[in-house]
């Protein structure tokens, strides 16, 4: 079994140097490891230009290049990825902490950079708010949960439970490359795969997750007594705590039966509008209503942090699929929409 310390390796954590505040600073590595990413690096058929420029970035990657730098790689999409890193790299190099690199994405009128570098980012913030976790079932639950952050999930309804799978683990079943290419034979057969069905994981069982954390092959109940769940609303509370600088109780909840709540915030888009919807008091069909999954009641454990008009009162989050039945969870909505006197992040335009 792996230590659970070790959990995530791929997620470039490692590669960054960690201050004894728990904020993360980029290095050298880190930057490197982005060269050798296949959208960056060089191809057999890769002119001399761009493996000259390739090997003085990796000699030094945060050596300063301007468009006469660029206009000597060969190819015009190297070009443009080279340019899209590069705005990446200055955002990192331009920030104190990759905490504050994250939440400056935010602060503008869009995001500038491509969501594959968000989804990173996330997946490396959250790694490193689950930095110490033990190898309990609950700690394990947690990191299984935490993969929302930056993976999306395919919703499936069984038994009157919505059960959440990690979407490309879904895909490659479904194509048979989980299978290699005898998967692949039966799939254009149209013969059905019998063992493609995935372990739920729940307490009785999470220690599974350690030996098996980068396959993303586990199922989670999302329902609001569901064990996960709860795991969730730990890692938003840490998320928060660490991102934000403030302490929040999360729970999940069967409903909102509150006749005057007076915040939501959605953790993806579609739960957003519905809520909004809801909270308006207008009518919602119910083939909408069904593509909520899970409700969560937040409480500040400090009042006075929270906006005047609403200090003192829960907080409602929703996490929701889409016509599609796909879940892409917004780590950046609790971040953006936390109703603070000092908003955490100016933003000029709605969250996304």
């Amino acid at each position: 079994m792996r230590n659970p310390h070790d959990f995530w390796r791929h997620s470039g954590f490692h590669l960054l140097a960690r201050r004894e505040d728990g904020r993360l600073c980029v290095t050298e590595d880190f930057l490197r490891a982005y060269l050798l990413r296949p959208e960056i690096r060089p191809v057999e058929e890769s002119g001399q230009g761009e493996l000259a420029l390739h090997q003085r970035l990796m000699d030094e990657p945060d050596l300063a290049l301007g468009d006469s730098d660029l206009s000597a790689i060969e190819d015009a999409d190297t070009r443009d990825n080279y340019r899209l890193w590069l705005r990446f790299r200055d955002r990192l190099l331009g920030s104190e902490t990759i905490e504050a690199c994250y939440l400056g994405l935010f602060a503008g009128k869009g995001v500038d950079v491509p969501p594959l570098f968000v989804e990173q980012l996330a997946h490396i913030l959250v790694r490193n708010v689950l930095h110490g976790l033990s190898d309990s079932a609950e700690d394990a639950l947690q990191v299984r949960a935490a993969e929302l952050f930056f993976r999306e999930q395919k919703a499936t309804l069984r038994d009157g439970q919505v059960l959440l799978a990690d979407a490309e683990t879904i895909a490659q079943h479904a194509s048979g490359a989980a299978y290699g290419s005898l998967g692949r034979l039966l799939v254009e057969a149209q013969t059905p795969l019998g063992g493609a069905s995935l372990d739920v994981l729940d307490l009785a069982n999470a220690g599974r997750y350690w030996a098996r954390d980068e396959r993303h092959d586990f199922v989670i109940a999302a329902r609001h007594d569901a064990a996960a769940m709860a795991a969730l609303s730990r890692v938003i509370e840490k998320w928060l705590a660490h991102m934000a600088g403030v302490q929040v109780t999360v729970q999940p909840v069967a409903a909102i039966e509150d006749a005057h709540w007076s915040w939501h915030i959605g953790l993806d888009v579609e739960s957003s509008s519905l809520l909004d919807a809801l909270w308006r008091g207008e009518s919602v069909e119910q083939g909408r209503m069904r593509r909520l999954a899970v409700l969560f009641r937040m409480q500040f454990n400090d009042a006075s942090l929270m906006r005047p008009a609403v200090a003192g009162k829960p907080v409602y989050l929703a996490l929701s699929m889409d016509e599609q039945e796909q879940v892409r969870f917004k780590p950046q909505n609790l971040l953006i929409n936390l109703p603070l006197i000092k908003p955490l992040i100016h933003v000029a335009t709605a969250p996304a």
